[in-house]
């Protein structure tokens, strides 16, 4: 028991093991209903994109983590264990530490790679989740008003990407094309997003509300 501790402890295993403690939590939480697997780990610096590009793309972020930190933990575990049965010297060891630190991440990403396409077939939902995020974002009406029922607007994802959205106002102040509006709510039955007027308090570009 001492061993393994002294080997979870150890560099590099230790980077990834307080990361593994904050994996284990998270999904303790899931499973005790705390949180919801739509909660993700709050990975926001990293955008969707960025994932997308390692080929985690269709995949909750808080999944590829956890694949990751889980992988990457088990390799600098089993070549922290060989380490020790060598006898290095102290130059030595720090090298070839280095070396399973760099191991064990190319490995995490193999593994999280190649299992990340079988995964994603699992998360159809993955659309509705994306418009459920799309509330309380701003977006840009591309159609010549909007009414009750009737309204489109392209609005801008976290990772950059953008879309053009069925929008409803309630109201009767006139959205023109190339106004903003703000997303406050999403019908899932009618498919469509609720938005009212942004205002330039809003707006970080005042030019879109000067009337045409």
């Amino acid at each position: 028991m001492a061993d393994f501790l002294g080997a979870v402890l150890s560099f590099p295993t230790v980077l990834f093991s307080f990361l593994l403690v904050v994996v284990v939590g998270y999904w303790l939480l899931v499973l005790t209903g705390v949180l919801d697997l739509g909660d993700d780990f709050d990975v926001d610096g990293v955008p969707g994109g960025i994932l997308a590009g390692l080929g985690f793309g269709g995949l909750p972020s808080a999944i590829v983590f956890s694949l990751l930190v889980a992988v990457a933990w088990f390799v600098s575990l089993a070549g922290t264990a060989l380490l020790d049965g060598l006898g290095l010297g102290v130059g030595a060891r720090i090298a070839v530490s280095l070396a399973v630190l760099l191991a064990a991440l190319l490995c995490a990403w193999l593994v999280t790679r190649l299992v990340a396409v079988p995964l994603s077939r699992l998360f159809p939902a993955g659309v509705e989740a994306s418009r459920h995020s799309f509330v309380g974002r701003l977006c840009v009406i591309r159609t010549g008003q909007v009414t009750e029922d009737f309204g489109q607007a392209e609005v801008t994802a976290a990772d950059g990407s953008s879309a053009v959205v069925q929008v409803r106002q309630h109201r009767t102040e006139p959205l023109r094309a190339g106004t903003s509006a703000l997303i406050y709510d999403y019908d899932p039955d009618g498919e469509f997003f609720w938005v009212m007027p942004a205002g330039t308090a809003f707006d970080p570009d005042p030019s879109r509300h000067v009337p045409i």
